[in-house]
């Protein structure tokens, strides 16, 4: 299986999410089941199959985590010199040539993207229109409203 590149923080988000899943979701859960088991006839027992259930979902998540964890490529950007171009992990800051607003992306691995707070998957239109292109440079991508262009006027390494 190949890598999946990954930021410092969102690989620590996940190391953080694992380790609440395993030291207190976990043991919750196996108290829930076992006090369900306490009030008898499980056939009929709603409380110990909705705490199996739980149970079950929380490992399956335990074990995605872990997947993801152990095929991340942890790519640390703010230890690499800014050269001015954009790669996985810069935040990079452009000008909407249709509009002249400025809009503001921090490339991420497809976990890790949220576009509410700006966070845009590597393998998104965008993302791929900007990596590799410098400070200055005019881009071109193709959305589904049609083609937009922008200038990059900062790329930063955070």
């Amino acid at each position: 299986m190949s890598l999946v590149p990954m930021t410092e923080r969102g690989a620590a988000a996940l190391r953080e999410e694992l380790e609440h899943l395993k030291t207190v979701e976990r043991p919750r859960i196996v108290n829930d089941i076992a006090e369900a088991r306490e009030h008898g006839d499980l056939k009929e027992n709603a409380e110990y199959h909705a705490a199996r259930e739980e149970q079950g979902f929380c490992e399956g998540r335990i074990q995605e985590i872990e997947g993801k964890l152990s095929n991340a490529q942890v790519i640390d950007v703010t230890k690499m010199t800014n050269n001015g171009k954009v790669i996985f992990g810069s935040t990079v800051t452009a000008l909407d040539l249709d509009t002249d607003a400025e809009v503001t992306y921090h490339i991420v691995g497809d976990d890790e993207a949220d576009i509410k707070n700006n966070r845009i998957s590597v393998s998104s239109p965008i993302a791929r229109a900007f990596i590799g292109k410098s400070l200055d440079d005019e881009v071109q991508v193709e959305t589904p409203g049609g083609l937009k262009e922008f200038e990059i006027t900062q790329v930063e390494y955070i």
